[in-house]
């Protein structure tokens, strides 16, 4: 998890990659939307020599995007950082109707002095700004990394560093995030790019690997989860696993619910009835984590209950339990495990979101 080194903004580590190798690359950030769009402002593709990773939301817009950011790299260009705009109706004939403007930032080697300090930011979930100027000539790698309380690098101007820098922190110690568009001083003033990065912690800590639990960490594989797959079996699992899975085998998975961040997602998947009473009852005994799931019937559930209640459980906490697992209230009832795998990943995106809208609400009460 995060807490272990593992990169919390998934367009950096990429883009890291793509100067070591080709000591270039194109960042194409969605800087700004209005109506309905793809993707978010903030959403980042890397795109390099020998690939692309990430992603603003495919369709039309995306195959613009890499057609644009594709001709900079084969290419001089007059500038190393520009914005299109993009009416996706009317000029890319795409339904959303809404408008996307997308910045795009050609970079060599030089930027590795902002893209190693924000890796390192990253790997610890510290927050960080990303300020560029906009129409800055080719050539010109000029960005600002900024912290709370640190710099690196620079716009190439000691005024405008510092109205940077001051308006990052603003929005750093704000709840802003993604990207945005800002005109510095006049009308006719410089325009900054500023993408604020949080880290987003997605804790998923999933028992058993069974068919079920194989079938959850391949889905969990494509979407931005920090996932610990925790068995006593090493045998039963798969030689390779998604870059975004810890494999833990031990003979005591208690310990890992006693560890495991606060926030934390759990999913009890395990071959064994009571290993699973044994690891809910842990889950229990904290009252932090987002969300404790069971796999079971509702047989299993009624039983668990009885015997959760007589070791003195009230029924607020049992209520706390997802079981049967899986997308709650939806009319799949399918039992493949695959199935079954998708429902829980749905159920732990509806608990997640709706859990950052309530956050995101209480700060905007404050």
């Amino acid at each position: 998890m995060s807490e272990h080194g593992r990169c919390t903004v998934p367009w950096l580590e990429p883009l890291a990659g793509a100067l070591a190798l080709d000591g270039e690359a194109v960042l194409a950030v969605v800087a700004s939307t209005q109506g309905s769009a793809p993707r978010e402002a903030g959403a980042t593709m890397v795109i390099a020599h020998d690939g692309v990773r990430g992603s603003i939301g495919g369709g039309h817009l995306e195959f613009e995007a890499l057609r644009i950011a594709r001709d900079a790299l084969a290419t001089r260009t007059t500038e190393s950082a520009w914005i299109v705009r993009f009416p996706l109706a009317a000029r890319l004939g795409q339904c959303c109707g809404g408008v996307a403007t997308l910045a795009f930032c050609k970079v060599d080697r030089r930027a590795r002095t902002w893209v190693d300090g924000a890796l390192a930011c990253a790997r610890t979930g510290a927050p960080f700004a990303i300020v560029t100027q906009i129409g800055r000539a080719a050539g010109d790698n000029g960005a600002l990394l900024v912290t709370p309380d640190d710099t690196r690098g620079s716009l190439g101007n000691p005024t405008l560093d510092s109205a940077a820098i001051a308006l990052a922190r603003a929005r750093l110690a704000g709840a802003a995030q993604g990207a945005a568009l800002v005109r510095f001083a006049e009308d006719d003033g410089p325009v900054l790019l500023v993408q604020i990065e949080r880290s987003d912690p997605f804790p998923v800590l999933v028992f058993g690997n069974g068919h079920v639990g194989r079938a959850l960490v391949g889905v969990l594989g494509v979407i931005p989860a920090d996932v610990r797959w925790i068995d006593s079996r090493a045998g039963d699992f798969p030689r390779r696993v998604p870059e975004n899975v810890d494999v833990v085998i031990t003979e005591e998975p208690e310990d890992e619910l006693r560890h495991a961040p606060a926030g934390a997602f759990v999913v009890v998947t395990t071959h064994s009835h009571a290993l699973d009473l044994a690891l809910i009852e842990a889950a229990l005994a904290r009252d932090d984590l987002r969300y404790v799931g069971l796999i079971g019937s509702q047989s299993k559930r009624a039983q668990f209950e009885r015997r959760l209640a007589a070791r003195g459980y009230p029924p607020d906490a049992l209520a706390r339990i997802h079981c049967p697992i899986g997308a709650r209230g939806s009319p799949i009832k399918g039992k493949h495990p695959g199935t079954i795998a998708i429902a829980i990943a749905a159920e732990l995106i509806v608990v997640r979101e709706t859990s950052a809208r309530s956050s995101a609400l209480r700060v905007a009460s404050r």
